[in-house]
């Protein structure tokens, strides 16, 4: 926090709002988490057709992610960020409304279009507030709030849902992002999403090509993992005897650990550079998912803030490293392909792992899951030259 507290107050204002704004955004993606099995329940669904519709949500968000930068840089971030919330809710509230599969499918579309505004745009208006070094711990920070999103939604999700039933929960909180849109646009002065090219500090904001790309097929890889742990967990608590309450609970335990990792990694990182960062989380999601398997339930729920902690905390050595390899006047199309690409692997993964699942087991698939996030090991040591080269 040290560097939003030195900061100017509209920097401050930025972050702020851009972080509310993902928390919101990461707690309507994650409670879906708690409505897969109630929907696999009401209508028989199997596991390839939950990872079906985790694709139309993931789809829809990497479909809408470039064309969001550049609505943005045209017409203000802020209003873009605005719209797109408005329809998380109008997509929510039609599948509340409806009660019915198909209606679920549009609703999940709508809110995925809608939801792929706020990381292209919410990560370069931060960056643009905080440029140079700075802008690796200010995102760090922004995307810890998107994990405190990810606490709150589901747990809440699960309690409204047990109480009312899944469509009226999906109503309640369509009104939530109604009032982050007014949030959004009472609370924000448009902000230009470009920067000049002469303000780019010597130490950052240089084109390395090769180094982004590398580091964005490090981003495909980890979001592989955190897609597939996330859509498995739900079954694999439900399996170890949770109850719905228990399941956002336990959701609820994996976010908050997730939002410890991603505040704290943002900082590790900027102290102990990328490359042991990530190398570090990567090989204990591994060893923590698979530790997970054997536990009881409350030896699970007591491990899952740990597991959250390695799982989350590597996205924010990532994406806090993307404004050191690309000039700023290219920064929101950056951004923007970058969430392009995990939008795409949350899009395949869950479906495909879902394929895997129902052909094997869950455990099963579990495993391969947790064993993928060893592949970015000799990535990011690949990686090393770029940062002596600075």
């Amino acid at each position: 926090m040290t560097v939003a507290a030195s900061a100017p107050a509209s920097s401050r204002r930025t972050l702020a709002v851009c972080g509310g704004a993902h928390a919101l955004h990461d707690g309507f993606t994650d409670l879906l988490n708690v409505l897969y099995p109630l929907l696999q329940a009401q209508f028989g669904l199997s596991y390839a057709a939950i990872g079906a519709l985790k694709s139309v949500y993931s789809g829809a968000m990497a479909v809408g992610q470039i064309p969001s930068g550049r609505l943005a840089v045209r017409f203000g971030g802020v209003r873009v960020l605005a719209v797109g919330t408005l329809l998380v809710a109008v997509g929510y509230c039609f599948a509340g409304i409806t009660g019915s599969l198909f209606g679920v499918v549009i609703g999940l579309l709508l809110a995925g279009l809608g939801g792929s505004t706020q990381h292209p745009i919410g990560s370069s208006l931060v960056a643009a507030a905080f440029p140079g070094l700075r802008s690796r711990t200010a995102l760090g920070t922004y995307n810890f709030t998107g994990d405190v999103g990810k606490v709150l939604l589901p747990a809440l999700f699960a309690l409204i849902a047990a109480a009312l039933g899944w469509q009226q929960a999906l109503i309640v909180v369509a009104a939530l992002a109604v009032v982050g849109a007014g949030i959004v646009v009472a609370s924000l002065r448009p902000i230009p999403l470009h920067d000049k090219p002469d303000e780019a500090k010597p130490v950052a904001g240089q084109d390395r090509p090769w180094a982004y790309w590398l580091l964005f097929s490090i981003h495909i890889a980890d979001d592989l993992v955190r897609t597939g742990v996330l859509i498995f967990l739900p079954f694999l608590l439900r399996d170890k005897g949770a109850d719905l309450p228990t399941i956002g609970l336990g959701l609820s335990l994996l976010f908050a650990g997730g939002a410890a990792g991603k505040l704290v990694m943002g900082w590790v990182g900027a102290k102990l550079g990328v490359v042991p960062s990530v190398i570090l989380t990567e090989a204990a999601t591994t060893a923590l998912v698979l530790l997970l398997l054997p536990l009881s339930l409350p030896l699970t729920l007591l491990l899952l803030p740990a597991v959250g902690l390695v799982l989350n905390g590597t996205s924010s050595v990532l994406y806090g490293t993307v404004p050191e390899f690309v000039r700023p006047e290219r920064r929101t199309h950056a951004f923007a392909v970058f969430y392009t690409g995990g939008s795409v692997a949350g899009a395949i993964g869950p479906f495909v792992a879902g394929l895997v699942g129902d052909a094997t087991s869950l455990p099963v698939a579990l495993t391969i899951v947790a064993c993928i996030a060893l592949t970015t090991v000799p990535m990011v040591w690949a990686l090393r030259p770029a940062f002596r080269s600075r």
